[in-house]
């Protein structure tokens, strides 16, 4: 079938089963957009920022699991891009994200709105592509798509030169991908596997240490049969929050820097980690040389990069968490006896019971984890959560009651403020059925607040909660414990109308200062069906608890005090 470069695109697109592309036009990728107008296979959606359309195809792939798609222009339309593909990168999120180029005859003579889209984008892309011939489009494409969805996920770029979209040739779409260099191993070695299994059945203190990975390899099941057939405990990462079940008894909760009490001593006190799609990140780790001292290590990853990177492991096992769990459980079978591991249990209980997840709630004033926890309480788990990165983000996750996977879409390794409302988005546009919750900040909704207006266009009825401290506050929580309350630059007193922005962009605004006026403003915005901004007026000194300082041991927390959040509740000001 002859047909030009851009029409291949589109073809492809259809073909890969995409349903919606988020984008924002311009010269160089001009002719894909001319074929955009004509098809009826995908839904286009313009966002008013190529970051935000990034972030948007992100969502999508997080609360789906198919691959996210972006497309963008040449030049500053590709380098507002590359937020959202480093983004995507840390995270291992599947996308494809196709950018304009200049003709082939202007590449390297700093043509208008050249860049080198591959040169620039190749340490925060899974690959890229520069198509230098039209025959090798078709290819090209399906690559992309195998290559980001497959192995350890990622973002893929097609860099598109704008003549190869013009010129026509035949369109063939591969049915399958055979690239020699590339062969994820996904089941996993058999030996160290049974090695893995005789550890699991030896160990006194086993626990499971569950990442992102779980949730992409969609192995969230499995994980919890292994807990409950050995009544092994487990902690989550951020990325994995969820995962569990929120009142799993098994579940000690999120662990690492924000993580709680009795997840950061089980992490210090086991004598075997289970590492099921985990990295070892330093925010989890803390002090390496003191982290979980007393323990072997059990790693699987389908990424041998990961494995050993950070800590020395004694069971590596290269393969998909599904299918590696898939055989560990068989072979657990009639061998592993959860009363042997009821010490253990019995241990982790007293801490948990000693510093459970807690704060100092009052009636003058509003917290932000009590906002968290009603959310929780009105909308619980049918809700997407999304978050902005900062202090409402480490709330959201320590207090929410994620109950599955998927439910929770955040930026966990670039942590990118002004990633939640984008990718709040992409998930609704997935699930438009589900009531969709950006928990962000006042400093991380300014970032991405053009997209009220994409919002109203399309009536993607997302509700933005603002926990509004007038700080940008997990920087000025640094600053209170470790710059002597030197508030530089963090101050964000001076602030938009977010109730009267909301609505001259389309949509709608609540100004909340008591808890019965949020209760109000989130009813009413469900029930409203269009985006909203909801913002709470909450304490302004109030920090995230408990904390790990940055390099310090795991077992060495600041835990809040009794009496502390109403004390800096007072009316202090910053300096």
């Amino acid at each position: 079938m002859k047909m030009n470069g851009a029409q291949m695109v589109c073809e492809a697109l259809i073909a890969e089963g995409v349903k919606t592309v988020f984008g924002y036009p311009g010269g160089a990728i001009m002719n894909v957009y001319d074929e955009i107008y004509k098809q009826d296979g995908f839904e286009h959606i313009l966002n008013r920022h190529e970051q935000a359309s990034v972030h948007a195809a992100d969502g999508y792939a997080r609360a789906t699991g198919d691959v996210g798609v972006a497309m963008v222009t040449s030049g500053p339309g590709f380098t507002n891009a590359v937020t959202g593909l480093a983004t995507a990168y840390m995270d291992s999120i599947p996308m494809v994200v196709i950018s304009g180029q200049v003709p082939l005859s202007l590449i390297g003579t700093d043509g208008f709105q050249e860049i080198d889209a591959v040169g620039i984008s190749r340490p925060c892309t899974k690959h890229n592509y520069l198509v230098r011939e039209l025959s090798d489009l078709p290819r090209i494409l399906k690559e992309a798509f195998h290559i980001a969805r497959s192995g350890r996920p990622g973002p893929v770029l097609v860099d598109i030169p704008k003549d190869i979209t013009a010129e026509f040739g035949d369109f063939v779409y591969p049915e399958e991908v055979k690239i020699a260099s590339y062969k994820p191993t996904i089941k996993g070695n058999k030996r160290q596997i049974e090695k893995a299994i005789d550890a699991i059945v030896k160990a006194k203190k086993p626990l499971l240490y569950i990442g992102g990975g779980v949730v992409l390899s969609n192995a969230s099941d499995l994980v919890r049969k292994i807990a409950e057939m050995g009544q092994i405990p487990a902690v989550e990462t951020l990325m994995a929050r969820g995962v569990m079940g929120h009142s799993n008894p098994l579940l000690q909760g999120m662990l690492g820097m924000h993580g709680n009490y009795s997840s950061n001593m089980a992490m210090s006190e086991t004598d075997l980690i289970i590492s099921l799609g985990a990295r070892f990140d330093d925010r989890v780790t803390g002090k390496l040389s003191e982290f979980a001292k007393y323990a072997d290590i059990i790693h699987v990853d389908i990424d041998p990069a990961n494995i050993g990177k950070l800590v020395d492991v004694d069971y590596p096992i290269v393969g998909d968490v599904k299918e590696v769990l898939d055989k560990m459980i068989a072979g657990l079978e009639g061998r592993v006896k959860p009363e042997r591991y009821s010490d253990w249990r019995e241990v982790l209980e007293r801490y948990d019971n000693l510093h459970p997840q807690s704060y100092v709630d009052t009636d003058d004033v509003i917290k932000p984890q009590w906002v968290i926890e009603r959310m929780g309480e009105l909308v619980g788990e049918q809700a997407i959560i999304t978050s902005d990165v900062g202090q409402h983000q480490m709330w959201a996750a320590q207090h929410y009651p994620f109950d599955r996977p998927r439910q929770w879409i955040n930026s966990g390794g670039l942590g990118t403020m002004g990633f939640g409302f984008p990718a709040a988005l992409g998930a609704k546009k997935a699930f438009p059925d589900k009531t969709v919750i950006n928990v962000t900040g006042d400093g991380s909704i300014l970032m991405n607040v053009q997209e009220l207006v994409t919002a109203a266009e399309y009536k993607i009825p997302v509700i933005n909660v603002i926990l509004n401290n007038h700080f940008l506050g997990m920087v000025r929580q640094w600053q209170t414990f470790f710059y002597e309350e030197r508030y530089s630059e963090t101050d964000l007193t001076f602030q938009p109308n977010y109730k009267a922005l909301a609505e001259a962009c389309h949509g709608i605004g609540y100004d909340v200062t008591t808890k019965a006026e949020f209760d109000a403003a989130l009813k009413d915005a469900i029930e409203k069906d269009k985006v909203a901004f909801i913002n709470v007026q909450v304490a302004r000194f109030e920090n995230v608890l408990p904390m790990v300082p940055a390099a310090g041991a795991l077992y060495n927390m600041m835990l809040p005090k009794k009496g502390d959040s109403k004390k800096e509740n007072s009316g202090k000001e910053a300096k």
